[in-house]
């Protein structure tokens, strides 16, 4: 057949190729995204190459390479130009969290950042399963719109200093049809795949400066900490090798973030932040992931903590919201019905499990199972109490907030299956940032 002897290379080639542990040339890898994306790799066939990976890996060169082909199959946004509105130069940097229970950050974050003169194109996502979307977190403020054109999203750069908006389809569309295949093929864990699919979004955005904060526990994609290590490391090699000046804090995930795990009631709780307030867990990480952010965008030696005190981040909040349509000071959704969980023993509580709380969050209806589903504003899990906190029986532990009380007895099962209670002498370790991982 004519058009298949046009082609470079055949899938059936690349296939045995990295199934026998071989390493994929340059060449072959450009012409495997193209293909695939233009329908001639059928989708057997890449799931077949998928699941090599899965078993085989890749080395730098060949991550590299894919991630390269998955930015180039789409357009590359170019920041190069943005300047403030009396014609200073702004640079830009962006934050990527790999996803957890009540990972709020990014909303106080990014107009914190911005308050030091900063610019954060912050590209987000909606939530699936048990982790929540920063998208949907935003759309419980009345009037917020979260799509944004180039020009609207350059435009609020420009005059605001952040911008938290969905990703437009122009990204490595490559990796959209590449991850829904993964994802019903078993082959979502492999580590090369994963940072691939990641950073050629990011890459593509067009940030100077990325800092990533990959999470590590129950409530994280990666539960073990020696994978969550290597998927850091290649994400940052990735960066380094396109130019981007990226760095990752590993973080703990083995609790909720904060709180709150919702919608609204994490809208609430990163005001509360932004007021200089809220829980030490949510603010550290917010001033360790915005004192990274500055000093790859060149400003070091500056109070991040004191832009929480001071107001400067709450300025650049409203304004932010306002420029979306939403309205910063409009009363928050709230949930219809309640109900209380309290601890069934006095003691220290040593536990309460990421992955249970994001799961009853998701139950109650701050969440969904597949992508077109709704979720309600309202709905979500407040905590009380967090681990290392002495309680006694019958204290709170959480509240649980839905609009449909059906759901609320399995929600009632998963935060009693979170909470473990025991003596002082096991007391749990609550550090919240593991480590910090450069380039080599």
């Amino acid at each position: 057949m004519p058009y298949m002897a046009a082609e470079q290379f055949s899938a059936v080639e690349v296939i045995r190729a990295k199934r026998d542990g071989g390493e994929l040339s340059n060449e072959m890898i450009d012409w495997t995204i193209d293909a695939y994306t233009r329908g001639v790799i059928a989708e057997e066939q890449m799931s077949a190459l998928n699941m090599a990976i899965y078993f085989q890996g890749m080395n730098r060169n060949e991550i590299s390479r894919w991630t390269a082909a998955m930015i180039n199959s789409g357009e590359r946004m170019d920041f190069s130009a943005l300047t403030d509105p009396s014609g200073k130069k702004l640079a830009t940097t962006d934050k990527h969290s790999t996803g957890g229970v009540g990972d709020k950050i990014t909303l106080p974050l990014a107009p914190l950042v911005a308050s030091f003169g900063v610019a954060v194109p912050q590209l987000s996502g909606r939530g699936l399963g048990h982790t929540g979307g920063t998208l949907d977190k935003l759309e419980a403020i009345p009037g917020w719109k979260a799509d944004l054109s180039n020009e609207e999203l350059f435009s609020q750069l420009s005059n605001v200093g952040a911008v938290i908006c969905a990703a437009g389809t122009g990204l490595a569309p490559a990796d959209k049809k590449l991850y829904a295949l993964r994802d019903v093929t078993a082959t979502v864990e492999a580590i090369p795949l994963i940072a691939s699919s990641i950073m050629s979004k990011k890459i593509a955005e067009g940030t100077g400066t990325l800092v990533l904060d990959v999470k590590v526990g129950s409530g994280a994609f990666m539960k073990d900490e020696a994978m969550a290590r290597e998927l850091a490391e290649t994400m940052v090699n990735l960066g380094t090798d396109a130019s981007v000046n990226t760095v990752a804090l590993l973080t703990n995930m083995e609790t909720p973030l904060g709180l709150t795990a919702g919608n609204a009631i994490e809208v609430e709780e990163s005001v509360e932040v932004l007021a200089g307030g809220g829980p030490s867990d949510v603010v550290e990480l917010t001033v360790a992931l915005a004192t990274e952010m500055l000093a790859g965008a060149g400003i070091k030696d500056v109070d991040v903590a004191g832009a929480l005190q001071n107001g400067k981040a709450m300025d650049v909040w409203r304004r932010m919201i306002a420029a979306q349509g939403g309205d910063s000071d409009a009363k928050l959704p709230v949930a219809k019905e309640s109900h209380t969980v309290v601890a069934p023993a006095e003691g220290v509580l040593l536990k309460l499990d990421a992955m249970d709380i994001g799961l009853a969050a998701w139950t109650l209806g701050a969440g969904r199972a597949r992508k077109e589903d709704s979720v309600q504003a309202g709905a979500g899990v407040r905590m009380h109490v967090k681990p290392g906190a002495l309680v006694r029986r019958g204290e709170p532990i959480a509240t649980l907030l839905t609009d449909t009380p059906e759901k609320m007895e399995r929600a009632i099962e998963l935060v009693q299956r979170a909470i473990m209670i025991g003596s002082a002498d096991d007391r749990p370790d609550t550090r919240l940032i593991l480590d910090r991982i450069a380039a080599k």
